[in-house]
């Protein structure tokens, strides 16, 4: 046979693919962390919105302390720099009420890798959140969840699969969220993660239509995303701090070891390099043909009508000289 000829050609195309460069692993990254420490942290933020925080010795000593990062932490080490502090914001929705939430828990293992890598990381809980209607904009839970999308860069969405499709407590909180409120868009052009947890088998039902709603809102949702099978089976049992076993146990309620969890840290891993790199060029990518066709419009438009009313007031200065007994201060009556 001739050198170089292919039996079957090459099926898989791969002679177009391109170089590949691998960034090897920065041993000096190793157990490094961007994290927030709590005396420099708002106490009632840390209080309210980071409940996946755990104690130092469990914080420290965790699967999430010991992932190997380094090319993730050194893009966000910079961009610390680079915006003298002012860190990737990112707020965290889940989808059920449940005691032992399986999309909360999922939802916690995503924010200790985000808030790890140097993220400002802030869980939302839908708890006591109102069916979405047309009277209640005004109650203390809308104003939050819409206050927290407009304050973010980015958002990680972590939904229940149930009946086939996304749980209706998640639906609500997107519901919630306006794709306007005046001249503000509160998700466009933020990145969103997505992620969800199954009771059956691998199914991906969920974080299609997590997809969808996503590109609805106007955000850049990551390729990768994560489908968690069996969710019961993935995580451990509770622990009590007050026992022994609470730091051998991470704390409790932690995903296992698995393809899932590392699946699960190659998403927060691409979210936080995405967010980067986008938060940049935010307006940039905001900036669209449509709407600056319509600014100008209605700017036009509005100079017009400044333009009719300047004329129509002068007409009628001259209207009222005209029949007036007094113009340019000499005196008419009569003549």
């Amino acid at each position: 046979m001739a050198a170089g000829v292919r039996i079957n050609g090459d099926l898989n195309n791969t002679e177009v693919l391109r170089k590949t460069v691998e960034f090897p692993p920065d041993h000096t990254y190793a157990l490094r962390t961007l994290a927030i420490r709590e005396h420099e942290d708002d106490h009632a933020t840390r209080t309210k919105y980071r409940p996946f925080l755990h104690c130092d010795d469990v914080a420290t000593s965790d699967w999430v302390a010991k992932l190997e990062l380094s090319t993730a932490l050194k893009m966000a080490e910079a961009d610390l720099l680079q915006a003298s502090g002012d860190r990737l914001k990112v707020m965290v929705l889940f989808g059920s009420l449940r005691s032992r939430s399986y999309s909360r828990l999922l939802a916690f293992e995503c924010a200790r890798i985000l808030f790890r890598l140097g993220c400002d990381v802030r869980i939302f809980d839908p708890t006591g959140l109102p069916v979405k209607d047309d009277i209640q904009h005004d109650h203390a839970k809308v104003q939050e969840l819409r206050n927290l999308s407009r304050w973010s860069d980015g958002h990680i969405w972590v939904s229940p699969e149930q009946h086939g499709t996304l749980t209706s407590v998640f639906k609500n909180q997107i519901d919630w969220i306006p794709l306007s409120t005046g001249s503000v868009r509160p998700t466009q052009g933020r990145t969103l993660a997505i992620a969800q947890v199954s009771g059956g088998s691998q199914s991906f039902n969920t974080v299609n239509s997590l997809r969808i709603l996503g590109r609805w809102m106007r955000m850049w949702c990551i390729p990768n995303q994560s489908s968690l099978p069996k969710a019961y089976t993935q995580f451990t049992d509770a622990a009590d701090p007050s026992d022994d076993s609470y730091v051998g146990a991470e704390g409790g309620s932690r995903l296992m070891p698995s393809g899932n969890r590392e699946r699960l840290v190659d998403c927060m891993e691409e979210f936080v390099k995405y967010t980067i790199i986008m938060k940049q060029h935010f307006d940039l990518f905001t900036d669209r043909f449509s709407e600056r066709l319509a600014r100008e419009s209605k700017r036009g438009a509005d100079e017009d009508g400044k333009k009719d009313r300047d004329n129509a007031g002068r007409e009628g200065n001259a209207r009222n000289m005209m029949s007036g007994d007094v113009v340019n201060g000499v005196n008419v009556d009569g003549l």
